[in-house]
């Protein structure tokens, strides 16, 4: 399987990415540029966490206008497999290709530590390698990692099993405790935790390579 780890100006959890995909879970990656607007042979994509551009307006508002981001949404709506990150989840919903928004966190403050994360479906690709109410445990680091959405929405992604993680300790006020949704398609998902860095025994974790094995395990049943 080969990876794409989209690279934006300001990006810093791209080679944490690549290197998990390559070193960890055995697998190719390569590294797509921003500025690029075809993505090659890939089978699945990676947002990186970071800080895209800076932030400059809000965390992903400037990359969704990335000439990368039109291939991404064309390959997203061919049934592309597509992982954003911390910064790749804001990434996702400025693009629209996730509904809701992502915003500061409840104590206005940065957090940076180990979470405990409840899987709450394994009915997609990105979760079938881990088992309905599995606990993960994985680092968060971001400001405005808050999710939020009108009710509407947040009952639909309820009701169409499109909540794939929420956290066990809700530290960043994201509501319903969210931590990671689906398209309704199944194909895209956007988390705030860095499944990237729990990957190595060096790092205190492995838990973030049961989203990669999943994503793998998916492409295989692929005709």
């Amino acid at each position: 399987m080969k990876f794409g780890v989209v690279v934006f100006p300001g990006s810093n959890c791209d080679h944490d990415a690549w290197y998990s995909v390559t070193a960890n879970l055995g697998e190719q990656a390569v590294f797509l540029w921003h500025d690029d607007p075809h993505l090659g042979d890939v089978d699945a994509v990676i947002l990186p966490g970071g800080f895209s551009y800076g932030d400059y307006l809000r965390c992903g508002a400037i990359a969704k206008f990335s000439p990368v981001m039109s291939a991404v949404k064309k390959f997203a709506a061919e049934g592309g497999l597509v992982l954003g990150i911390c910064n790749g989840f804001q990434i996702l919903v400025e693009s629209g290709l996730l509904p809701g928004a992502l915003v500061r966190n409840r104590n206005l403050k940065f957090i940076c530590r180990h979470v405990p994360l409840r899987v709450e479906t394994t009915n997609s690709p990105f979760t079938s390698a881990a088992e309905k109410g599995q606990v993960l445990r994985l680092p968060i680091a971001h400001g405005e990692g808050c999710y939020v959405a009108d009710e509407r929405t947040l009952d639909e992604l309820e009701a169409e099993d499109r909540v794939a993680f929420r956290y066990l300790e809700n530290v960043n006020g994201s509501q319903r405790s969210i931590a990671g949704i689906l398209n309704r398609g199944r194909n895209v998902l956007g988390m705030m935790p860095h499944p990237e860095r729990a990957t190595d025994p060096l790092m205190g974790s492995t838990d973030g390579l049961a989203i990669f094995r999943s994503m793998v395990a998916a492409m295989a049943t692929q005709p």
